[in-house]
């Protein structure tokens, strides 16, 4: 029998519901190779002007080396970008920075100060992510390397980290600018996941005996109003000031417990509740409705709330839709919460000239919400919180309006966005206004365009067995990991792109 219902005479309602899937796959096919000619040229750039340096200059072309790595030439954006290569199946240029790793990275040259925090998300995490994907230990011997040089930065009275260490001097220190000599929440508490791989896949405890002292710490302090602050001074192992946020400075500490719970294939109970306990309590005190109806997180600071969300809270969407279809009965409240906080971060974009989201926003003046109201917060440096968000509740969701913002965002067809306010001759910039017309470059393209921002644009135009969220977790880095089933540290070596 034939059912009419297609758009020709004739066509049947199957043959019409094909050609309506076949015209959407090719839709999101074509979006997803825009993106993989934005890597493209985001790599050659660095290729041919900033080889084995840190970061591209993209106006200039020269090199950025960046001071949290001592300004030492160490191949930044080659590690953090090397798994996103692989997963786009650039492979020929992924081959090229692989031989890099093996012939060049050497962090015993390194001079200076390097931030333990930086290095383990973006080295150690991009190396293991890259030994996950495709089984070659070279890249775990190099991120056993680096992490060695880090562990003096362990030897306090705690075990809570300094954020600073010296390699050529074997010395360790905090930041000169955080509070009474304290360690920073987000820095000390983003270690967890690289340190437990590779104390996995070298079969050498110490590794995961480092973060476990910092979470049994962590356990054991008293926690007033089971609030984490922001900072914890290393030797007294005391709260610093009393300063709470999901932003700056706190973030991805909240995103590791729930990540370490769900990599542990959702055995490591400890995490979970640490991160069911620390969310009820910045919901309870932080949380709010703007009087236009967008939902925040504010700033706790002592007792005053600034009513202020960084671009790098809205990650938090993201992470309460990945907890919220993991833990059913998490979802009736947390999957609304990612729905609204990340259509707040999605205003942010929208309010502004360039359709690109500030470095903060404020809800201080009902008139100007979800907007810059300091210069300094004006900027946007090419940061992937919000379309991570975006790449989370559209595969937890399916709702299309998630890859639509994408797509907005990544490209100038709609609105105006990324590929018209940023795009170099030889890469991609941050720009110093979103609210600007004609906005003046930072002239640095950072490494976590790569690694993540184009990750994320990638994966949300791909079907969902590319890097599937039931098989891997990503890092903070946006490195994905994979998920230990019954304890086994991984379940394969994957000899194509194609094979996740």
């Amino acid at each position: 029998m034939v059912v009419q219902g297609g758009d020709r005479p004739g066509q049947t309602t199957l043959d019409y519901n094909k050609s309506v899937l076949l015209e959407e796959h090719n839709c999101y096919e074509f979006r997803r190779q825009k993106i993989v000619q934005m890597m493209i040229h985001a790599w050659d750039g660095y290729a041919n002007y900033s080889w084995g340096a840190n970061e591209l200059k993209p106006l200039t072309n020269r090199s950025h080396l960046g001071s949290v790595f001592g300004r030492s030439p160490l191949g930044l954006s080659i590690v953090d970008a090397l798994d996103t290569l692989y997963i786009m199946g650039l492979m020929d240029r992924f081959e090229v920075g692989k031989q890099w790793v093996k012939d060049s990275l050497d962090f015993s040259k390194a001079h200076g100060t390097l931030s333990v925090f930086e290095t383990t998300i973006r080295y150690i995490g991009g190396l293991l992510s890259v030994y996950a994907l495709t089984n070659d230990t070279m890249f775990v011997t190099k991120a056993e390397e680096v992490a060695d040089f880090l562990l003096p930065a362990f030897n306090t009275p705690t075990g809570i980290p300094l954020a600073l260490v010296d390699i050529s001097r074997g010395t360790s220190q905090n930041w000169p600018w955080a509070p009474d000599g304290a360690s920073i929440l987000s820095e000390f508490g983003t270690l967890q996941l690289e340190f437990e791989y590779l104390s996995i896949v070298t079969g050498k405890p110490i590794y995961l005996e480092k973060v476990n002292r910092i979470r049994d710490y962590l356990q054991q302090i008293a926690k007033p109003g089971k609030l984490y602050y922001n900072y914890l001074n290393p030797k007294s192992g005391e709260w610093g000031s009393r300063f709470v946020s999901v932003g700056a400075l706190g973030d991805s500490f909240y995103e590791y417990l729930l990540k370490a719970w769900l990599i542990s294939d959702k055995a490591d109970l400890v995490a979970k509740q640490m991160y069911d306990e620390a969310m009820a309590a910045v919901i309870e005190h932080m949380l709010f409705v703007s009087k236009g109806g967008l939902t925040y997180f504010g700033e706790l600071k002592s007792s005053y709330i600034n009513h202020k969300m960084d671009h790098l809270a809205c990650f938090i969407g993201g992470l309460f839709a990945l907890h919220s279809v993991n833990d059913e009965e998490a979802y009736n409240k947390y999957m609304p919460l990612a729905k609204q906080i990340t259509t707040t971060c999605h205003e942010s974009y929208v309010r502004s000239r360039t359709h690109l989201g500030p470095e903060g926003f404020s809800f201080k003046n009902p008139d100007k919400e979800a907007v810059a109201l300091v210069g300094a917060e004006s900027v946007y440096i090419l940061r992937p919180e919000v379309v991570e968000s975006y790449f989370y509740l559209w595969r937890t969701t399916k709702e299309p309006i998630y890859r639509e913002w994408a797509w907005d965002f990544a490209v100038a067809y709609v609105s105006d966005a990324i590929e018209k306010y940023c795009k170099t001759a030889s890469g991609y910039s941050g720009i110093k206004n979103v609210y600007d017309e004609n906005p003046d470059k930072d002239d640095v393209q950072q490494s976590f365009f790569l690694a993540e921002t184009l990750k994320y644009l990638y994966l949300i135009f791909s079907p969902d067995d590319v890097i599937p969220l039931d098989r891997w977790v990503f890092t903070s880095e946006a490195h994905p990991f994979p998920i230990r089933f019954n304890g086994t540290s991984n379940f394969a070596a994957f000899n194509s792109p194609t094979q996740f």
